[in-house]
């Protein structure tokens, strides 16, 4: 490049800003109390669940791509979704099924379900919160006398607090009827003695410098012990329900659903429920070769379990306040393997959420004739991250710390302005 050439490139550079426009980009902040985090472990296929489109052939040869169901119309003109969706279709104005969520993350299950749960890949150098972690740490319980996020499921790192620590951790448990393990007393121990048992720590754990790894467990037991006894295992009673409303709720993950709005109006603020523990169909929603053939009895005992929470939260007032989210890792392809099941795909896949105060459509974006790709309104994870923040009130934006180095909540994630009033 020429003496003159190179002057000329170099003061428009300088004329120009160095880094991303720094322009504020105008953040909708919504008004949902808690959230109910549904999560579909093994990924929901969206072509036989949320997003159907015409019907396939499975088990012929050749096979025909396609949705496995016919479809049905629901309460918003123009959105059908699965035959076996039918009460949850019924309910479709109070929900928005995010039909174009995409992510490059296919082929591995932990992956995807750490980029799910937080909004970024993992890393070799530092642990990310997960949303309930995040919610938990910006919002904390909306009463003392309970946690901020509790975990019904298997816990692991992805759904942990990363390096949020401890105190933006889960209190979990995978019995509906026993609740959280260790949060009963034995009955010889009473309050006067627990009270000496933690007068007798409190000078070992006084020693624990702050910000240290020590001082982040004492913070956890010491909420451990204040929730452990009576008054917190009540909330887990679900007998204190009408027969007909249990009933209503269906089988084990239903009743899942009907704990997460007993503890939504105790004060929780983020409760995740996982789906379901023991695969009615041996494989989940992961239905690779014959896991096919009993997909439709796990998509039938989600539509229970979701209307029911729909309508039960509504029926108490607690609909708008509490932002409900069906979440999986991806969804499936349309295509079929040699046994007639399907593999994995992350190029558009189906996320829905309901309640929550947001200007529910139905449906937001639009796929293919296949349901392959996005091709109205992509939304990319960040995004979808970003709009559970702000529909919970929390900046997408904000950066919380890890250690001294500050880190976004989401990684440029902009919330679906369209969900906002």
């Amino acid at each position: 490049m020429k003496r003159r050439s190179f002057l000329t490139s170099a003061a428009a550079l300088g004329a120009s800003p160095l880094f991303a426009n720094t322009t504020p980009v105008h953040t909708p902040k919504g008004k949902a109390e808690h959230c109910i985090f549904i999560w579909l472990g093994g990924g929901m296929g969206q072509i036989d669940t949320f997003d159907p489109k015409d019907l396939g052939e499975n088990l012929s040869k050749p096979s025909k791509p396609g949705s496995l169901y016919n479809s049905i119309e629901t309460s918003v003109p123009g959105v059908r979704l699965s035959e076996h969706l039918g009460k949850t279709a019924k309910l479709m104005e109070h929900a928005t099924v995010m039909r174009t969520v995409n992510h490059h993350v296919i082929d591995e299950h932990a992956f995807a379900t750490n980029l799910v749960h937080t909004g970024r890949m993992i890393s070799g150098n530092v642990t990310y919160p997960s949303v309930g972690s995040i919610i938990a740490h910006e919002r904390g319980a909306a009463d003392k006398n309970v946690p901020a996020y509790i975990l019904i499921g298997y816990p692991n790192v992805s759904r942990g607090p990363g390096f949020l620590g401890a105190k933006a951790g889960y209190v979990y448990l995978t019995d509906t009827e026993t609740g959280p393990a260790g949060f009963t007393r034995p009955d010889f121990v009473d309050n006067d003695r627990a009270a000496v048992r933690q007068k007798l720590l409190q000078p070992l754990m006084a020693r624990a410098l702050k910000s240290s790894a020590a001082a982040d467990y004492q913070m956890a037991q010491e909420e451990a012990l204040r929730l452990a006894g009576p008054g917190f295992m009540k909330h887990f009673n679900l007998k204190e329900e009408p027969a007909s409303l249990r009933n209503e709720y269906g089988g084990e993950f239903g009743q899942r659903c009907l704990l997460s709005r007993r503890l939504v109006q105790v004060g929780v603020r983020f409760i995740e429920v996982s789906h379901n523990l023991n695969f009615m169909n041996g494989t989940g929603w992961d239905i690779h070769n014959e896991g096919f053939k009993n997909q439709h009895l796990l998509i039938q005992e989600l539509d229970t379990a979701l209307a029911a929470l729909i309508r039960d939260l509504k029926d108490k007032k607690l609909l708008d306040k509490t932002l409900i989210v069906v979440a999986t890792e991806f969804g499936r392809p349309p295509e079929f393997d040699g046994r007639g099941g399907r593999g994995h795909q992350g190029t558009a896949f189906s996320m829905v959420l309901a309640g929550g105060g947001l200007n529910h459509r139905g449906a937001y974006g639009v796929t293919d004739e296949l349901a392959k790709k996005p091709v109205e309104n992509p939304v990319s994870l960040v995004d979808f991250h970003a709009t559970i923040h702000a529909a919970m009130g929390i900046d997408p934006g904000h950066e919380l710390m890890d250690g001294s180095r500050p880190v976004p909540i989401t990684d440029g994630g902009k919330a679906v302005a369209a969900l906002f009033g």
